[in-house]
């Protein structure tokens, strides 16, 4: 398992967490309509991934309430249980569905949540994007009530744009308490957060961020690069993203280049240096969440945190990436 010291503090909370954590999207088994985005993945399959994860040093788990309308969420549940793992020594973060619906459903559906988590406590608990017909103040306050009410551990936000997600915090610390988190899509070639102010307010406030789709669902991995034709196995949901389509592999070749030069010299995968350049660019304000839909790949993701980029190597990849920003 990862040593404590390479663990780091989740926002102002206590939470200790590995920088690198396990996405579970991908466990949504087909249902519902992102469910479907992925294939769908045996139970065996789910704990052989989540075995692979915590034997490489992940001690955290992100999943969702939109997620298979709850299918990820016992689907990690099941594996952990069947590994042995407890809430002693896992976390794990979940997130409230608001798109149209109002805030008072935070509340009716956490008991939802933990039922699916089977005895796991949510650690973190997350409004999955902005679009709630209720008000920010409104969600915020449910959050904390049952933050209060100790239902939840900590509170924190995703898809949140700078000024909502300072809304948040500052809604937030009026009951004294905290956001602690904003999940955000953040990778080498998608850098929005830089220049849209929301990494730079998050690291004043002391707001950690957490990057989903970290290896652009694959790309960077060079795969599809070496052969496209990988890319017709793919659901037509994830292969119509510009990053798939032939000029958006020209265009980020660069990038799959210079993290290759990089990982021949450590002996480690692109996908293993992107990552580390993820949660160390910005010191230690970045969390990321990679997906894995084999035990080899969830290894290999995990084995990033064995991995310390040098400063030459964090700025060359900054330049080659810099037209993402």
């Amino acid at each position: 398992m990862i040593s404590a010291v390479s663990l780091r503090k989740l926002g102002s909370s206590d939470l200790l967490l590995s920088p690198i954590g396990l996405g579970c999207w991908q466990f949504s088994q087909g249902r519902g309509m992102i469910g479907k985005y992925w294939a769908v993945l045996p139970q065996e399959d789910i704990a052989d991934i989540v075995r692979a994860a915590l034997d490489g040093g992940i001690n955290w788990f992100d999943t969702a309430e939109a997620y298979g309308g709850g299918a990820s969420e016992r689907a990690l549940a099941a594996a952990l249980k069947k590994l042995g793992r407890t809430s002693a020594d896992v976390a794990v973060a979940t997130k409230w569905t608001p798109f149209l619906r109002k805030a008072k459903s935070i509340e009716a559906t956490i008991g939802r949540r933990l039922d699916n988590l089977g005895g796991f406590r949510i650690d973190l608990h997350q409004i999955h994007n902005p679009f709630s017909i209720s008000g920010l103040k409104a969600q915020i306050a449910a959050m904390g009530r049952l933050a209060d009410e100790g239902k939840i551990r900590f509170v924190g936000v995703s898809n949140f744009g700078a000024k909502r997600m300072l809304q948040a915090h500052k809604l937030m610390a009026g009951s004294g308490r905290a956001i602690v988190s904003n999940q955000v899509h953040y990778s080498l070639l998608h850098r929005k957060i830089e220049s849209s102010g929301v990494l730079d307010a998050a690291r004043e406030h002391g707001i950690s961020i957490i990057a989903y789709s970290p290896l652009e669902q694959g790309i960077l991995t060079g795969r599809f690069h070496d052969d496209p034709r990988l890319i017709h196995k793919l659901s037509m949901a994830r292969r119509s993203r510009s990053p798939f389509r032939p000029r958006g592999l020209v265009r980020s070749r660069p990038v799959i280049e210079a993290l290759r030069e990089i990982g021949g010299r450590r002996g480690a995968t692109p996908p293993q240096v992107a990552l580390a350049w993820l949660v160390q660019f910005s010191g230690e304000t970045v969390f990321a969440i990679p997906g894995a839909s084999k035990a080899a790949q969830a290894k290999d993701n995990a084995s990033a945190l064995n991995i310390r980029l040098t400063k030459d190597e964090l700025d060359h990849l900054d330049r080659v990436s810099a037209g993402y920003k």
